[in-house]
C-alpha cells in the first residue's frame, strides 16, 4: 500500500505506477485459440448425433403416428390413413383415459412423498450411527437398489402371497388370524399399496444417498455453533441441515416424480394392470392400447400426452437445476 508520505515524495509531473492488470474473463477467453473453442463441441458432437438419432427421430415418428389410423390392418397392409386429431379427441373424451390419469397421479403423489419421507429420515439416521452400524446400513440400501425390479417384484409377489406370503403367516403367528388366507391383489387399492412399497423400497437408497451427500458437506462447526447458542434437534435442523440439503431435495423430488410417472415393470409384472383394470396407471393404459389392442394410433396420443407431461416436468427442473448453487455458468 502507498502511503501519503511516499506519494508526497514523488516528483511533480511524474505520475505513480499503473497497478498490475488483472485479465478478465473476456481476455482469457479472447486468448484462447481457435482449437480450444472448437474442441469442446467436437468432443459433444458424437454424443448429441446419437442422441438425435435415438430419442429425435423416434419421437418424430411418434408424432406423426398419433395423427394416423393404425391398427393391425395398416400395419400390415401399409396403408397410410390420415385422422387428424381424431385420436387425441377420442383419448382425451374417454372418461376411462381420465380415471386412470387422476389414479396415476395420485399414486405417483404418494409414492414420491414416501420415498422423500423415508430417504430424510434414513439420511439423518446415518448421520447419527456408528460407522460399523452406519456402514452396514449403506451396503443393505444399496443391495435393495441394485436389486433388478423383475427380481424384487417376485421377491415381493412372494412375500404377499395369499397361501404361501410370509407376510400373512407373520400375522397369523402374531395373534391375527383374520389374515390366514388374506388376498393383498384382491382390489385395485391394495394393489397399488403393494406396488407403491415395492417401488418405494428400490427408490429410497438413491435419495437417502443424494440427501446424506449433502448432510456430510455442513461444517461441523456450524453445529457446534448451534450447540452454543442453545438450538434444540429440531431448531438445529431447521438452521443448520435444512438449507444444506433443500436444493438436492428439490431436484430428488423431481426426479422422483418424472421416475413414478412412467413407472411400466413392476405394475405390470404384479397384476397387469388389474383386477378389473383398477391398478392402471397411464404406462399401462397406453401399453394395452397400443400393443394389446394393436390401436396404435391412440396409444401414440397417449405416449405424446404423457410426453407433454414430462417435458413441462423437465423444464421445471433444469430451470431448478441452473439456479442450484452447484451449477456455476460464470
Amino acid at each position: 500500500m502507498t502511503s501519503t508520505k511516499d506519494v508526497a515524495a514523488m516528483p511533480a509531473g511524474n505520475t505513480p505506477p499503473a497497478s498490475p492488470r488483472v485479465p478478465t474473463l473476456r481476455a482469457r477467453r479472447r486468448r484462447k485459440g481457435f482449437g480450444d473453442s472448437v474442441l469442446p463441441y467436437l468432443l459433444l458432437a458424437p454424443g448429441v448425433i446419437a442422441i438425435a438419432a435415438l430419442l429425435i427421430w423416434p419421437t418424430l415418428q411418434l408424432v406423426l403416428i398419433s395423427f394416423r389410423k393404425l391398427d393391425l390392418r395398416e400395419l400390415v397392409t401399409g396403408q397410410l390413413v390420415w385422422v387428424g386429431i381424431d385420436n387425441y379427441t377420442d383419448v382425451l373424451g374417454d372418461p376411462v383415459f381420465w380415471e386412470v390419469t387422476v389414479r396415476t397421479l395420485a399414486f405417483m403423489a404418494a409414492v414420491v412423498a414416501a420415498t422423500i419421507l423415508i430417504a430424510l429420515l434414513l439420511a439423518l439416521l446415518m448421520k447419527q450411527l456408528n460407522p460399523i452400524v452406519r456402514v452396514i446400513l449403506q451396503v443393505t440400501l444399496v443391495v435393495a437398489w441394485a436389486t433388478p425390479a423383475v427380481a424384487a417384484t417376485t421377491v415381493f409377489q412372494w412375500i404377499f402371497d395369499q397361501q404361501y406370503g410370509i407376510l400373512n403367516k407373520t400375522l397369523a403367528l402374531i395373534g391375527f388370524d383374520g389374515f390366514i388366507g388374506h388376498s393383498w391383489f384382491s382390489d385395485g387399492p391394495s394393489t397399488l399399496t403393494v406396488i407403491g412399497l415395492l417401488i418405494t423400497w428400490q427408490a429410497v437408497p438413491f435419495v437417502a444417498f443424494s440427501l446424506y451427500a449433502g448432510l456430510i458437506g455442513v461444517p461441523r462447526e456450524q453445529y457446534e455453533a448451534a450447540g452454543i447458542d442453545g438450538a434444540g434437534p429440531w431448531q438445529t435442523f431447521r438452521t443448520v441441515s435444512w438449507p444444506a440439503i433443500q436444493p438436492i431435495l428439490t431436484i430428488v423430488t423431481f426426479l422422483s416424480v418424472i421416475w413414478d410417472f412412467r413407472v411400466f415393470t413392476q405394475v405390470w409384472a404384479i397384476k397387469q394392470g388389474g383386477p378389473d383394470g383398477e391398478s392402471t396407471t397411464l404406462p399401462i393404459y397406453m401399453y394395452l392400447k397400443g400393443i394389446a389392442g394393436s390401436h396404435f394410433g391412440p396409444a401414440a396420443a397417449i405416449a405424446m400426452i404423457m410426453l407433454l407431461v414430462l417435458v413441462i416436468l423437465l423444464a421445471r427442473y433444469i430451470q431448478l437445476l441452473l439456479r442450484s448453487k452447484e451449477v456455476d455458468l460464470k
